[in-house]
């Protein structure tokens, strides 16, 4: 079994894949001051739980077979910590993190090639592996990030906008009369309350952003729509993406099918 790591900036995802499926995954709250030791007491929790809780298992290890362990993250100070996993209690198990050198198979034809989050070089590795050829990836997460992939599989560039949950945090700190709220879809676009008026705009008005952006990638890349694959993922791209019109595909596991895909690359 192949363990998948996604550390983001407020939610870690995890995966557990035997062979290509999919069999087990899970999102924890990203947290910069959780140790190696407290990492891997959370590891083994998930991990036997999803096999057999019954199952006792030696002390120091995971209580399944893992057959290889990848890991992406945009929190270096977690991603130091997760190193420490690694070295500490799996020695003997292939383990690979994502970072600049590592062999993606997706050339990447920015300005400075570094510059640009593991992440989303990983999601265009499996849009492009799964759909093929132009796509653009919206990721919803703590920001709002628009990736495009050419016909030949490489990263051509994209944008990055304030996500959903921060905008709201920044406008319930700024606005005198506005508080947070949840973040659900109201009755309406045209909102008769606060509460829904506040929900209106990060609905709705975060949809357009995606429909709008994707429509000016579309038309910068000169290709007709119906050859581009747009792909949605994220934790908030259930919510967003309902509402929009230019999105094609919902794949939430965007990013552990990705780091599969890498680590089969290289390992």
């Amino acid at each position: 079994m192949l363990l998948c790591i996604d550390v983001g900036n407020s939610h870690t995802t995890l995966g557990l894949f035997e062979g290509e499926r999919l069999q087990h995954h899970w999102r924890v709250t990203t947290v910069e001051r959780r140790t190696a030791d407290e990492w891997f007491v959370l590891l083994r929790g998930l991990l036997r739980g999803a096999t057999d809780p019954d199952h006792e298992a030696p002390p120091g290890s995971l209580g399944l077979p893992t057959g290889g362990i990848v890991v992406c993250s945009t929190v270096p100070m977690v991603l130091h910590e997760i190193r420490q996993v690694l070295e500490r209690y799996f020695p003997e198990v292939p383990h690979l993190v994502v970072e600049a050198g590592v062999r993606t198979g997706v050339p990447v034809l920015m300005d400075n090639p570094r510059e640009v989050g593991t992440d989303r070089i990983v999601n265009a590795l499996a849009a492009s592996s799964l759909y093929g050829g132009p796509c653009v990836v919206v990721d919803v997460g703590t920001a709002t990030t628009f990736d495009v992939v050419s016909r030949r599989g490489e990263y051509v560039g994209g944008a990055i906008a304030p996500g959903v949950e921060i905008s709201l945090e920044a406008l319930g700190r700024r606005g005198a009369q506005l508080r947070r709220v949840e973040l659900v879809r109201p009755r309406s676009v045209i909102a008769k309350n606060t509460v829904e008026a506040l929900q209106s705009g990060a609905v709705f008005g975060f949809a357009a952003q995606v429909d709008g952006m994707v429509a000016r990638m579309v038309a910068a890349l000169d290709v007709p729509r119906a050859e581009i694959t747009v792909v949605a993922t994220g934790g908030l791209a259930p919510l967003v993406t309902a509402e929009c019109e230019q999105v094609d595909v919902h794949e939430p596991a965007l990013t552990l099918i990705g780091l599969r895909l890498v680590f089969e690359r290289n390992c």
